[in-house]
Parts: structure tokens; C-alpha cells; sequence
């Protein structure tokens, strides 16, 4: 499946899908590896301080338990091995995850790419990369984060989150759907109505309909008394941050890569 620039000579610059993939998966490792930064630097502190806020809590029952134990004459039972240290958790365990992810969305990226390029107006290859990663991230990120945001440890019912994971990517997968009917829709109408009207349309479409399925999708309200608001809302906003920072550095890494081979193309 050949892709040629639109502001090219003709037959200038010819790229394969699967130099696209390559790209995608080089970019994905940059993004996740930036991401893996913002999240060491943003993110752990939140998380390190809702996990002394779940031991606290946890250590405050234990006492009562063991209290009423004493009285009853029976031994505390021992506290559970952690099975994955902390340490590794929030420094190789969380690289890992990122990269892995990075690489993934990464591969995933420039197959969309491929499909929205030529089909969301004239744009160049660049500004295609930035508008993929832009919808994608919120398509897939900023939506379904908005109806079920992200929690950090002590926030949560155990109870509920097969629930709660499965209406997540749930709210993805309806996210996604509509931004391909908005995208469609809009290049139905631009012959009549132009391509910045016929964007707005499709645009305006999506946000409705999102809305509604949001509201009537069931809510959590799963926040425990007493849990700090600044804690919950430092979280959540480095959530979304890392998320940021890794679509971004995918869009931005392969619009950069994009340009370089087209340029090289040209020259051969």
C-alpha cells in the first residue's frame, strides 16, 4: 500500500506500509520511554502517597483486629509477602510497562495512519501524524476518562472493578466507533457544506452522542470519607499528563521520522 505526499512531484516519494510500522514501533519507544519520565516525575509521588494512606488505614484495622485478638487469646496471623517490591514497581516494573505500551500503541499508530491519511481533508503526512495522535488521544484517553477516571490505590471498591474495567474499555471501544462516524459524516457533507462546517457538524455529532451513551452508562462513586481531594486530583491529572506526553511523543516522533524518509525518497 504505497503513500505519496500530496505537496510532492509526482511519483516523488513512495512509503510502504511496513516502513510505516517500523516507524510507529521507533516512535511508540520514544513516546513510552518520555512517558516513563513524566510518570516517575509526576505521577509516583501521587501514588506513594494514596498507598501510605491505604498501609495507614490498613495498619489502624490490623491494630484493631489484633487488639481483639489479645483478648481472645489468639496470635496475629503474619502480614502477607509482597510478592513484586514496591521499588521495582515504580522504577523497572513501571519502564517496562510504559515501553511495552508505547511500542504497542505505537504499532497500532501508524496503521491508523495509514487509514486516516487522504481522508481527513488535504493535510500533508506531518499534520496527519499530529491529527491522529490528537483525535486518538481523545478518542481513547481523554473520553472514557472523563465518564470512569483513573483511581489511585485506598480509592475503589474491590468488589466492583471487573466491573468497572470492563465499562471502561467499553466506553473506548463506543469512543473510537463514533469518532470514525464523526470523521466519516464530515467527509460526507464537505461537498456541500464546505470542510470547515462539515468538520464542526461531525464534531458537534460526536460530542452529543458520546454525552448521552456517558450519562447512561452506571457511575462509581467509590471515594472514600476522608481521602484527600488535592491527592485524588494530583493523581488524575498526571494520568492524563503520562497519557499526554505519550501520544504526543508518538505524533510528534512519527511526523519527524514520516518527514525524514519522504525527504531521503526524494533525493533517491
Amino acid at each position: 500500500m504505497p503513500l505519496t505526499e500530496t505537496d510532492a512531484p509526482p511519483a516523488s516519494a513512495t512509503l510502504t506500509v511496513r516502513s510505516l510500522l517500523v516507524w510507529g514501533l521507533l516512535a511508540g519507544l520514544i513516546g513510552g520511554l518520555l512517558a516513563f519520565g513524566f510518570a516517575s516525575a509526576f505521577g509516583e509521588p501521587s501514588v506513594d502517597a494514596a498507598i501510605a494512606i491505604e498501609e495507614a488505614g490498613a495498619g489502624h484495622s490490623h491494630g484493631d483486629d489484633h487488639a481483639t485478638q489479645g483478648e481472645h487469646g489468639h496470635g496475629a496471623e503474619p502480614a502477607e509477602e509482597e510478592v513484586v517490591s514496591r521499588a521495582f514497581q515504580s522504577t523497572g516494573g513501571l519502564g517496562i510497562g510504559a515501553v511495552a505500551y508505547g511500542l504497542g500503541l505505537g504499532g497500532l499508530f501508524s496503521l491508523a495512519f495509514a487509514f486516516a491519511y487522504g481522508r481527513v481533508g488535504s493535510l500533508s503526512p506531518r499534520a496527519t501524524s499530529l491529527a491522529v495522535a490528537g483525535l486518538g488521544y481523545l478518542a481513547v484517553v481523554l473520553v472514557p476518562f472523563l465518564t470512569y477516571p483513573a483511581n489511585p490505590p485506598a480509592v475503589g471498591n474491590p468488589d466492583t472493578i471487573g466491573d468497572r474495567t470492563g465499562l471502561y474499555f467499553g466506553m473506548i471501544a463506543i469512543s473510537l466507533a463514533l469518532l470514525v462516524a464523526a470523521v466519516a459524516t464530515a467527509r460526507a457533507l464537505a461537498p456541500r457544506l464546505g470542510g470547515w462546517w462539515s468538520t464542526v457538524v461531525g464534531g458537534v455529532g460526536y460530542a452529543v452522542v458520546v454525552t448521552v451513551i456517558a450519562k447512561l452508562l452506571p457511575s462509581f462513586q467509590e471515594v472514600p470519607d476522608g481521602f484527600p481531594g488535592w491527592l485524588l486530583w494530583e493523581f488524575r491529572i498526571a494520568s492524563l499528563g503520562t497519557s499526554a506526553v505519550l501520544w504526543a511523543g508518538i505524533g510528534i516522533t512519527f511526523a519527524a521520522l514520516l518527514q525524514r524518509g519522504l525527504t531521503r525518497t526524494r533525493v533517491a
